[in-house]
């Protein structure tokens, strides 16, 4: 099962300048507790984001052609070129968590079979990355949480609809 777990506001905005664009403890426990004991897929830029390097007691799977920069973390993470290669060769996990940037959603959208989105009613001042669009007709809210300032949402891809 592949899925995409995004905090993102209504029109999409997901980060700035390779941050995210609020501090939500809330989803950050939230993001944890979903991903631990999973393998996680995430690119470059998002894995250089993470303040202490790999994400502890999960898989950390980072997409990268640039590998010779990545050689410090070796130890830490396993490296793809690309994202299907990536799918193809950790699909023996039962659940997997693709954790963003920008890109990296974009391409993993049309595999998807779950988005765990927390939806931030505020929109940040700035933002220079945003989720794709999601075509409604192929998914399902099938579990919606109000909170002060966000939601989490529980979207499953209905049965034979492709984005």
């Amino acid at each position: 099962m592949i899925s995409i777990i995004v905090a993102m506001s209504r029109q999409r905005a997901i980060g700035f300048r390779n941050r995210l664009p609020w501090h939500l403890p809330e989803d950050m426990a939230h993001f944890k507790a979903l991903t631990t004991g999973h393998t996680v897929i995430m690119g470059r830029k998002t894995f250089e984001s993470l303040p202490n390097g790999a994400l502890p007691h999960r898989r950390n799977v980072v997409i990268t052609r640039q590998t010779e920069n990545m050689r410090q973390h070796r130890h830490d993470i396993v490296l793809y070129d690309s994202l299907e290669e990536a799918l193809k060769r950790e699909a023996k996990e039962q659940e997997i968590f693709i954790i963003g940037g920008e890109s990296i959603y974009r391409q993993a959208l049309p595999f998807a079979d779950k988005i765990y989105a927390t939806l931030v009613e505020q929109e940040p001042q700035e933002a220079d990355a945003w989720f794709p669009e999601i075509d409604m007709r192929n998914w399902q809210i099938t579990k919606k949480e109000k909170h002060s300032g966000f939601s989490f949402l529980l979207l499953e891809r209905l049965a034979n609809s492709q984005d």
